[in-house]
């Protein structure tokens, strides 16, 4: 999905606004210790692997903060990927704005994530998380066929109640009844997607729902309501994890990257 690089107006007033709205995602929430920790962490992940060179993985840059990791959630889902995995990655900030040569050569549509593999650069998150699954099977992440597809709908039904001009159109209904599905799926076989392990489908999730908090709330003044309590209760899980912390965007880069979508 290719996000908008506008910049964004970072006053007081937005400043504050946001961290009133996304309470643990503030630096002044309770994990800010961890948040500066994280900060102070090389952009060369070490862990250890099997793996003796990290692999080379370009990412979308931040537009609000530089150094940091910007908002694109397919992005997101390689890094879990890696991190779940525990395998070194060297992260490439790419300025999707002022995209550098070398990249370009490498990826003549200049998009992301895109990761370096057996000498070859693939592209495309489906690809990328199927190739590190297959050459990196321990641990294993895949998710059974017959659940891969469960909440896939969300995502999309997320942009379209975002992108909407008009309360009665349906699309609040449309996201309500995904994220209701999702619920009660969880609530029979949760905690994740695959019972009681994390796997690849909550990793290609987590990343869209950390966007579809933080764009509601901001745009929409939004949020799953608490009659989900399953739904809500997996998001927190996600967005909690280790690997998900180190690897989400700022929420106002996630706000830049929605505002051309909304304001149309």
């Amino acid at each position: 999905m290719a996000m908008s690089t506008a910049n964004l107006p970072t006053t007081a007033i937005s400043l504050s606004a946001s961290i009133k709205t996304f309470g643990r995602f503030s630096l002044l929430s309770n994990n800010s210790h961890k948040i500066k920790s994280f900060n102070r962490r090389a952009l060369i992940v070490k862990m250890s692997s099997s793996v003796s060179d990290p692999l080379e993985i370009c990412v979308k840059a931040s537009i609000t903060t530089p150094g940091k990791l910007g908002d694109c959630p397919f992005t997101q889902r390689v890094l879990l990927t890696l991190e779940e995995k525990h395998l070194p990655y060297d992260m490439k900030m790419i300025d999707l704005a002022n995209k550098p040569e070398w990249f370009l050569k490498v990826s003549p549509e200049g998009k992301v994530p895109l990761i370096k593999l057996d000498d070859k650069w693939l592209a495309d998150s489906d690809v990328i998380t199927e190739s590190l699954e297959e050459k990196y099977p321990d641990p294993p992440l895949s998710t059974p066929p017959e659940k891969a597809s469960i909440g896939s709908k969300i995502f999309s039904t997320f942009i379209g109640f975002l992108k909407s001009k008009d309360q009665s159109d349906g699309t609040e209904q449309a996201l309500l009844s995904e994220l209701t599905s999702f619920n009660d799926r969880i609530e029979k076989n949760g905690p994740f997607i695959n019972g009681k392990d994390v796997s690849a489908a909550d990793l290609a999730l987590g990343p869209k729902l950390y966007h579809l908090e933080i764009a509601l709330a901001h745009y929409k003044q939004w949020s799953v309501p608490a009659s989900l309590p399953y739904m809500k209760s997996y998001m927190e899980k996600i967005f909690t994890m280790d690997s998900f912390i180190k690897t989400r965007a700022l929420p106002e880069d996630v706000i830049a990257g929605w505002r051309p979508k909304v304001m149309g």
